[in-house]
């Protein structure tokens, strides 16, 4: 789950995790926030027996009777898990994992050994560099409505990278050439190093998805010697800060001068670059984030095409360039067919240009199609030989080109052998005996100088002596081939420890949950078990967006509502006109009055699905609504909403039994959404895994697409850079996406100023839900967005006849095919 808060960092402490990578729209400012604030800790749930209604089994899980503990090797230092359902991040009893005494991981990476800041609770981990998903992690499902692949499993279409056309109030926007209105530029916060240095951040993330050798040689390099100077800087300033400390005012905070860094910026556009930018970390400006242009690799800019003449291409060249570089004519149609191709000649043009630095391009017979490049197109970079060529000698071949450093420890005394031990960065020790004893010397002892000279040598080794400790008692002497064999023995032992793979403690568990009829074991994340009897009536859950599709629900006789509204102060009118016009007290077709009047009514309102730091007054605007109940989404709501009544809606990510036991037995949820991820037969392997009173099953919705930090109102209908100074287009304008095929997704700003884009086709479940039913599920919701209030009281009653078996699947899909304009898809449900 995404995490924006200190709030999201202590859950994950209980969890177990040793390190927090925090969300990439988290700035510099909010994670200083996070450093310094401690979260309160959500308190354990009350027993489920106590939340449950009469006759209705607690299930819970309970520890296995017996362990059994199976040393297995494993090659990964460390899992990242995005849920809390890997082995040591998950339930009351999951899957424990411990290092070995001894191992070389438990010392380089125990709790113990990372410094941590007195006001947080774990280091931090900062994405630093690399290409920035417009959406939050584990919130976008563009991929997987549009295509069936999951983007929260590693299998991102990017669809961000796309271009669309903005449609506002039904006309068309135009914006010239800026098309990729949801690509964000590359990050590189390499100038903003010292500033995450001074904010306590632990580690950095640096993206390396399909890159290549040479990017991760080159981006690599480049923040490993900033970072170098970081801190050599960060020591010569110590005191410099502390006597600018004792007459600085209170609250001011010591600084690493941005000076201290040298800024490769040709390196960094020509590793891989879509445009560099600071994205986040220097806070919200969506006039910079999304430039629009492009939505790929450019690199280098070089200038603008001044004339095509005498089959060469005069450039006003603002940047290097060389015979053999590659570059690109930009002509603002990136998603058409462009020229380019290796430079031949780059030489001073023939006739006289009025443009600084103008050159002339020659090519290759036939490269270029000159006829396509035009005055005015924009001209980039893409390859330089020499870069790649020089890059890859930093690693090919086989001598390290990197030598870590080790010490030697030297023990011995005359008549006896001569010991040497070694010990690396990791901690690995190795140990070796000379075969002889050491005699006493008559002239040139084994002093330490000596011995740094002979045991030193350590050249096309992956090691470099950092320190030697003579521990020889008196004047010996050893000869220098025996010196030389014992070096020779001490790298070849650390070179078999640091091969070794660390060896991990796995204890494996039972999954139990007791007093529902299921007993099932498992290690795996979906748990297999028997599924319930469909025992229990279906009941209907409906989300509204808006006052008048909460009239129509309440007309079509709808127990459970949902409320999600831009503007949570509306929610207490929606409480209010719930309660007035109470379900019992309206007609409905086709129901008696006396059922409905046996049915418990009540009405859950959703605060927006992101929380960072300093939201709390819109979290209070939400509560003070006095709802039956709240549609948590992150840790924030599940710690600010507790002791209240919770469900926890699809944004939780659950996936799987574990996942969902984790949020029912730890914090006292009535009931979770299956994650949107999921098609029919992973839903249906969720129900045989877990009791179906756990799962609330969304049957149909308009799938919520992309939800991200990048405002489209601001950045592409106002000239300011956050809400501070757009003047709230969003309040004024209704607005959509228009992709490639022509489909027009509506884009909605919340509260946060945070945008969802939704699919433009509503998907429905229609088809699978007797299977489910079968699974034992009975809470299935539907989800509006626009639709009008005719429109919601009749699906409503469509859906309420497919749930009480008078229309069947297939027909209800056969009528909503005819009565939605742009149809239904299956979309994330078909297998």
């Amino acid at each position: 789950m995404t995490i924006t808060s200190a709030a999201g960092v202590e859950f994950a402490r209980e969890l177990g995790c040793q390190l927090v990578v925090l969300a990439r729209e988290c700035s510099l400012k909010e994670i200083e926030r996070i450093r310094s604030t401690r979260a309160s800790p959500q308190p354990v749930a009350e027993p489920a027996a106590e939340r449950e209604p009469p006759g209705v089994p607690s299930p819970r899980l309970s520890p296995p009777p017996g362990e059994r503990e199976d040393s297995v090797p494993r090659g990964a230092d460390a899992v990242t898990t995005g849920n809390p359902d890997a082995p040591g991040a998950s339930c009351p009893f999951p899957p424990r994992v411990s290092q070995d005494e001894g191992s070389p991981f438990s010392t380089r990476n125990s709790p113990s050994s990372v410094p941590v800041p007195p006001t947080s609770s774990l280091p931090l981990e900062v994405f630093v560099h690399g290409a920035l998903c417009v959406a939050y992690s584990g919130q976008c499902l563009t991929s997987e409505a549009l295509g069936g692949r999951s983007a929260n499993r590693g299998e991102c279409a990017q669809a961000c990278r796309m271009p669309y056309d903005l449609i506002a109030d039904g006309r068309l926007v135009p914006l010239g050439d800026r098309r990729y209105l949801l690509s964000p530029q590359d990050l590189a916060g390499l100038e903003l190093l010292p500033d995450l240095v001074r904010a306590g951040v632990a580690s950095l993330k640096i993206e390396g998805r399909l890159k290549t050798p040479e990017y991760v040689a080159n981006i690599t390099r480049i923040y490993r010697q900033a970072l170098d100077q970081c801190g050599t800087r960060n020591a010569e300033c110590k005191m410099e800060n502390r006597k600018r400390e004792a007459t600085a005012p209170p609250g001011a905070a010591s600084r690493i001068p941005h000076s201290a860094l040298r800024v490769p910026h040709y390196e960094l556009a020509m590793a891989f670059s879509r445009g560099l930018y600071t994205g986040w970390l220097s806070g919200t400006n969506n006039q910079a984030l999304v430039h629009g242009r492009f939505g790929k690799k450019r690199g280098v800019f070089l200038g603008e095409v001044l004339a095509v003449r005498d089959g060469k291409v005069v450039v006003a060249l603002h940047g290097p360039l060389k015979p053999g570089d590659g570059i690109v004519f930009d002509a603002g149609r990136p998603e058409e067919r462009e020229e380019g191709g290796r430079v031949y000649e780059v030489q001073s043009p023939k006739s006289k240009v009025r443009s600084v630095g103008a050159v002339e391009l020659g090519f290759g017979r036939g490269d270029v199609d000159l006829r396509r490049v035009h005055v005015g197109d924009k001209v980039w970079k893409t390859s330089d030989p020499e870069l790649d060529r020089r890059l890859r000698q930093s690693f090919a071949g086989d001598q390290p080109k990197f030598q870590r450093p080790i010490q030697f420890v030297v023990r011995g005394r005359a008549g006896e052998p001569m010991t040497v031990l070694a010990r690396d960065e990791l901690g690995n020790v190795a140990e070796a005996r000379s075969a002889m004893p050491l005699v006493l010397a008559e002239r040139q002892p084994l002093n330490e100088p000596r011995l740094v000279a002979q045991l030193g040598r350590l050249g096309g080794t992956a090691f470099r002596l950092e320190g030697l400790d003579s521990q020889l008692e008196g004047d010996l002497m050893l000869p220098v081939s025996e010196l030389n064999r014992l070096r020779r023995e001490l790298v070849r032992q650390l070179e078999e420890r640091r091969a070794q793979s660390p060896r991990w403690t796995v204890t494996d568990f039972k999954f139990q949950i007791s007093e529902c009829g299921l007993d099932s074991k498992a290690s795996a994340a979906i748990l297999p078990s028997k599924p319930q009897a469909a025992s229990r009536k279906p009941r209907l859950i409906v989300l509204v967006r808006n006052l008048a599709q909460l009239d129509a629900a309440l007309a079509a006789g709808v127990e459970t509502v949902y409320c999600e509204f831009e503007d949570p102060k509306k929610y207490r009118d929606a409480v209010q006109r719930f309660r007035q016009a109470r379900p019992p007290l309206v007609a409905c077709p086709g129901r008696l009055q006396s059922e409905i009047a046996n049915r418990k009514s009540e009405i859950f309102v959703a605060p927006p699905r992101i929380f960072k730091t300093g939201e709390e007054w819109i979290l209070k605007q939400v509560r003070s609504s006095d709802a039956d109940g709240y549609l948590v989404r992150n840790y924030d709501h599940l710690n600010y909403f507790a002791g209240e009544r919770r469900v926890g809606d699809f944004s939780l990510n659950v996936a799987n039994a574990l996942t969902a036991e984790y949020f029912i037995g730890r914090f006292g949820l009535e009931r979770v959404t299956a994650s949107y991820d999921l098609n029919c037969t992973q839903l249906e392997a969720l129900l045989q895994a877990a009791p179906p009173e756990w799962f609330e099953i969304t049957i149909h919705q308009h799938i919520p697409m992309f939800h991200m930090e990048h405002c489209v109102f601001c950045a592409f209908l106002s000239s300011g850079t956050d809400y501070t100074n757009c003047g709230r287009p969003c309040d004024r304008h209704d607005v959509k996406l228009r992709d490639r095929v022509g489909a027009e997704h509506p884009v909605k700003a919340d509260l946060g100023c945070r945008n969802t884009v939704f699919n433009a086709v509503a998907q429905t479940g229609a088809e699978y839900v007797a299977r489910m039913r079968a699974l034992g599920a009975h809470r299935f919701r539907l989800e509006f967005l626009n639709e009008t209030p005719d429109h919601v009281t009749q699906t409503i009653l469509r859906y309420r006849q497919l749930l009480e078996g008078t229309l069947t699947g297939a027909q209800l899909w056969r009528e909503l095919k005819l009565v939605h304009q742009l149809g239904v898809t299956r979309g994330a449900m078909e297998s």
